[in-house]
């Protein structure tokens, strides 16, 4: 007979877990992906920042309640939009560790098998799922930040049959991330099918339905041309003919395993485990045969946008969950050590991996007025002394900055910028329409760092919205600079 204490929901422990894994990964403001959603949830909060080209952002903000979620919380609370950012990655992380928790229960039989999996998940949450470009939880507050605790919490009671809850949890994940829902939505029709050994066509029809009403529109078969091609070509993530050996093993060997999984009767596991283990091979194969038909041809460039690959986020995630719970299940019985040792071991592999990819910041970026990260320091600047609808110039791939860690010029100064090549790059990526705006603008502040005054005099003559610069290195002669410090300048462009 089981204990009560192994049904009830462990707050205080998955509580513990969600500090430790914001210690092993740590949390940045601005950075990354983040620097197209949150400028998204700040002008929703106030409509007067961004006024220039704010449909770089507001393309994936108008498909989504992310932005005005947050803004609604910033108003009830009365925080400012930085803590409430900080406050719903918590909130956020610990629905993410507590979703685990779920999943591992309806799949695992031991308490060391589902706390196995729980704390091992725990420990690498920021690792890269296979080579998709995401992580399996970004270290800053996104619409995945949502959409993934939600999408393994949809898993987890389909698998307990509560279907209720999962399609609740369906509608919510496509309020907060359309495109992310589809896939969820594809790997729950994938568990039905394969269940039920046929195809029910309205259920199909009705799934495709939902996929392109919340994707991109303007999908024909032809080749990318012009500046679109120049903003799709360098996601080389997007076509399978990119991928090295090494990335088609981070593909292949997890459905490998879970296909072993499937096969083998493995001691502690519940039926959850097979249904899942099995699904999660129709789903990858089939991503993978979609992803090799967009790479075959460029008549199929248009469609790479839909990005099939993306799939593997969805899969490696479960893929880690389940393998940490067999590790649980087989090497810690009578040896209650093991699983502590390898989940510190992959702590301090992923927190060292964390430092290296944020050196300039500190590990946790609680909203400060200053900051240690040179860059980011600049951009508070910015914020705080000039105008609300001051527009800026910074060099298009400052992205690429060795000092500035990923942190985005929108979501950290909240100010208005022209394009830049990297983030709003792959915003024309996914629309295409925006291509034409996007290119004059990234091709116009290239190299900007190195700008002399007479640079600048064209460039204000060719976008005369533009007034304020942000310099890395000396500003030339002849420039008003009223903050100049570790290597940054802001100055106003005569």
């Amino acid at each position: 007979m089981r204990h009560n204490s192994e049904e009830s929901f462990p707050i205080l422990q998955l509580a513990g877990l969600t500090l430790a894994a914001l210690c092993i990964g740590g949390y940045h403001l601005g950075v990354d992906d983040s620097e197209i959603y949150v400028p998204a949830a700040k002008k929703f909060l106030h409509s007067e920042l961004y006024p220039f080209h704010s449909e770089f952002f507001l393309s994936h903000g108008h498909l989504t309640l992310f932005s005005p979620l947050l803004a609604w919380t910033s108003k009830l609370t009365r925080m400012p939009m930085d803590w409430t950012l900080f406050a719903w990655y918590l909130a956020t992380l610990f629905g993410m560790i507590s979703a685990c928790w779920m999943l591992a229960k309806v799949c695992f039989v031991a308490p060391r098998a589902r706390w196995s999996a729980v704390v091992m998940t725990t420990a690498v949450l920021t690792m890269p799922a296979a080579s998709t470009a995401l992580l399996l939880l970004d270290p800053c507050m996104t619409a995945r930040s949502f959409s993934t605790p939600l999408s393994i919490f949809v898993l987890a009671s389909y698998l307990g049959g509560r279907y209720l809850r999962t399609g609740a949890g369906i509608i919510l994940t496509a309020a907060v991330h359309p495109q992310m829902s589809c896939y969820l939505l594809f790997l729950i029709a994938t568990i039905w099918l394969v269940e039920r050994h046929k195809r029910p066509r309205g259920q199909q029809s009705a799934g495709m339905a939902l996929m392109m009403g919340a994707l991109p529109t303007g999908f024909r078969l032809t080749p990318a041309t012009g500046a679109y091609r120049e903003a799709l070509l360098p996601r080389d993530y997007f076509f399978l003919y990119n991928w090295a050996w090494y990335e088609w093993i981070g593909l292949i060997a997890p459905l490998a395993i879970l296909a072993w999984f499937w096969l083998g009767a493995l001691r502690g596991t519940l039926p959850g485990f097979k249904r899942i283990s099995f699904a999660m091979i129709p789903f990858g194969l089939l991503s993978i045969a979609a992803a090799a038909v967009i790479s075959s041809s460029p008549k199929f460039e248009m469609l790479a946008r839909l990005q099939p690959l993306r799939c593997f986020h969805l899969i490696t995630l479960v893929f880690i969950l389940l393998l940490a719970g067999v590790a649980g299940e087989y090497l810690a019985k009578g040896r209650t050590w093991v699983i502590p040792s390898i989940s510190v071991a992959l702590a301090a592999g992923m927190f060292i991996l964390a430092r290296q990819t944020y050196p300039n910041s500190p590990q946790i970026e609680i909203p400060l007025a200053s900051s240690a990260n040179p860059w980011v320091n600049a951009l508070l600047w910015v914020r705080q002394n000039t105008p609300t609808d001051a527009v800026f110039a910074v060099d298009s791939y400052y992205f690429k900055d060795e000092l500035n860690d990923v942190h985005g010029f929108r979501a950290v100064a909240e100010r208005s910028s022209l394009s830049d090549h990297f983030k709003d790059g792959g915003v024309v990526s996914l629309f295409p329409a925006l291509a034409d705006e996007w290119k004059p603008m990234s091709d116009a502040t290239f190299g900007l760092n190195h700008f002399t005054v007479q640079d600048f005099h064209r460039l204000r003559q060719e976008f005369p919205a533009i007034s304020w610069t942000v310099i890395h290195g000396p500003a030339p002669n002849g420039m008003s600079c009223p903050y100049n410090q570790r290597g940054y300048a802001v100055c106003l462009i005569p």
